[in-house]
């Protein structure tokens, strides 16, 4: 019995000790870091308003989710979040078969992130190829679409962020 309840809290210690955790709950940013700048990303796309959605989004979650405060000013953080938004495409994947028009679009957002130290200008996090996908549900009615437009930014932005934020505290 005394052995079995030995081997068992041997097992949990090498299991704790293998680095398993939650997602959303590792920070592998270094202890330093306690205010990150994030200035709005860059837009080089033609679609309209879309730097500033993903911006916000990702500064609401980056509060909502972790411990460090924000800024949008470079000179006031610890680290400096930059970003420019590539390219937004959007490809129809499913159709309303009596109307044709399309019910289900899929949306690809390309990133360029960096993620960058301050004070030692050490590059913490960086990808020039972050993308994001995800499929979103639209309607066929032409009066709703332009009513839903703004509330669906809403939600790509709110999942873009939450990726976005997972990546560069978890450091995946």
């Amino acid at each position: 019995m005394k052995s079995i309840a030995i081997a068992c809290l041997s097992a949990a210690a090498c299991i704790a000790g293998c680095g398993y955790h939650v997602a959303g709950r590792s920070d592998a940013l270094p202890k330093s870091i306690r205010v990150i700048a994030i200035p709005a990303l860059e837009n080089k796309t033609a679609s309209y308003r879309i730097e500033q959605k993903l911006t916000a989004a990702t500064v609401h979650e980056f509060l909502a989710k972790t411990q460090y405060k924000i800024t949008s000013n470079p000179a006031s953080g610890d680290a400096v979040l930059q970003g420019k938004v590539l390219s937004l495409e959007a490809t129809p994947l499913l159709f309303d078969t009596a109307s044709g028009r399309a019910t289900t679009m899929l949306v690809t957002v390309k990133c360029e992130i960096s993620l960058t130290e301050v004070t030692t200008q050490k590059v913490l996090y960086h990808t020039g190829d972050f993308l994001f996908r995800n499929e979103y549900e639209i309607s066929t009615d032409v009066k709703s679409f332009f009513e839903e437009q703004d509330p669906a930014l809403d939600r790509l932005a709110q999942d873009f962020a939450s990726r976005l934020v997972a990546l560069v505290t978890e450091n995946y």
